[in-house]
């Protein structure tokens, strides 16, 4: 198991798959599985029973999770899809940008 290195509201781009190329916000981690929960991507449609009596089923939009690794951090200095590495200052470890080298 290796570590997501996506975190909770973090924008993400998204690299393969039926969403490819779309923007988001992480909505939720899943590290065990190493998924993540994505605003507006990977859209199912859910059908929903009836409730009460008298009342009518339904048909919903609900978020589903995707692998970690069809999605990328955007990085908000340089704006672009990145890999992300990881330096320590002191005794914290925090995470940079690959290609402009800057921390988010």
């Amino acid at each position: 198991m290796t570590s997501v290195r996506i975190k909770k509201g973090d924008s993400v781009v998204i690299i393969s798959g039926k969403d490819k190329g779309r923007e988001a916000k992480v909505l939720n981690v899943y590290p065990k599985e190493e998924r993540i929960l994505a605003e507006n991507i990977n859209m199912k449609k859910i059908h929903q029973k009836p409730r009460k009596a008298g009342e009518k089923g339904s048909i919903i939009q609900a978020h589903r999770p995707i692998a970690a690794a069809k999605a990328l951090p955007k990085c908000p200095h340089c704006g672009k899809a990145v890999r992300v590495g990881f330096s320590e200052a002191g005794s914290e470890k925090r995470r940079i940008c690959k290609k402009c080298k800057a921390e988010f």
